[in-house]
């Protein structure tokens, strides 16, 4: 074994560029000396620090924070420093595994949309009270309705997200309806979950009659009207506004045909 090493033969050993090693110099935790055609020499005392850096580089240590701990090296400083990493990479562990959380809901939202949701086919169903945030605007294409939804998640930002959330509708004006106007909406929302405190909409529980359908959004023309006359036939009343809740939108598919939307009318039986 050589006592002493040419730069090239140590970049080549450590995987470290020559800049890096010259650099390390620079810090002063490296000090080779100069061989008589120049070239810088590194000593047996040099290796030991690299096989250190190298390491603590792996912990993401800071070049400062790696110069401070080989200047003054003791068992408690060793210990301190590798009980502040476990520190650390648990702190990480906790933020990954809020991150794979967030994921799963992600995921398993669009799974339950695609399991559960029966198309092209009306239902009355019994719905809790449900709460959410929402945001007034006058609005009349599609475009509108996500530019809508966006503002009203920069406001909230903390509370939703919109991949794999099918929590997001849209409210449409019922006297709009009555005239035959079905391209405007009065407001966008996103439902929150049951202990939530801090919303600004209820959704009141009781009977809705739900029809869910795929396709562009502007296709609830097309069923709205049936819904209706649905309603009517059955000796019910329409007790609020017709809502959209995008179950599966551009947000999730760029394909149009893969949209699924469900539009949600709250009733209750005529006396």
């Amino acid at each position: 074994m050589k006592d002493y090493y040419k730069i090239g033969e140590i970049s080549k050993i450590y995987g470290i560029g020559r800049d890096s090693l010259m650099y390390y110099e620079e810090l002063g935790i490296l000090k080779p000396f100069r061989g008589k055609n120049g070239y810088r020499m590194y000593s047996m005392n040099d290796i030991w620090k690299l096989n250190l850096i190298k390491e603590l580089r792996t912990f993401d240590f800071s070049m400062e924070k790696i110069k401070n701990y080989l200047d003054e090296r003791t068992i408690k400083k060793t210990k301190d420093m590798l009980n502040e990493e476990v520190v650390l990479i648990e702190k990480q562990i906790e933020e990954l595994n809020r991150l794979k959380k967030n994921v799963m809901q992600r995921l398993n939202g669009i799974e339950e949309v695609m399991s559960n949701i029966e198309l092209y086919k009306i239902d009355t169903v019994y719905m809790s009270e449900r709460r959410g945030i929402t945001l007034n605007g006058n609005i009349t294409r599609d475009e509108q309705v996500d530019f809508l939804v966006k503002k009203l998640q920069k406001k909230h930002e903390d509370k939703f997200y919109f991949l794999g959330n099918y929590n997001i509708g849209a409210v449409y004006p019922m006297n709009k309806i009555r005239e035959g106007i079905f391209n405007e909406y009065k407001s966008v929302f996103c439902l929150l979950k049951e202990d939530e405190e801090d919303y600004d909409l209820i959704l009141e529980k009781g009977k809705y009659i739900t029809y869910s359908y795929r396709g562009a959004y502007r296709n609830s023309k097309n069923y709205i009207p049936t819904l209706l006359n649905f309603i009517d036939n059955n000796n019910y009343k329409v007790l609020g506004d017709p809502i959209e809740m995008y179950m599966i939108d551009i947000h999730e598919t760029g394909i149009v045909e893969e949209f699924i939307t469900q539009i949600q009318i709250p009733i209750e039986k005529n006396m």
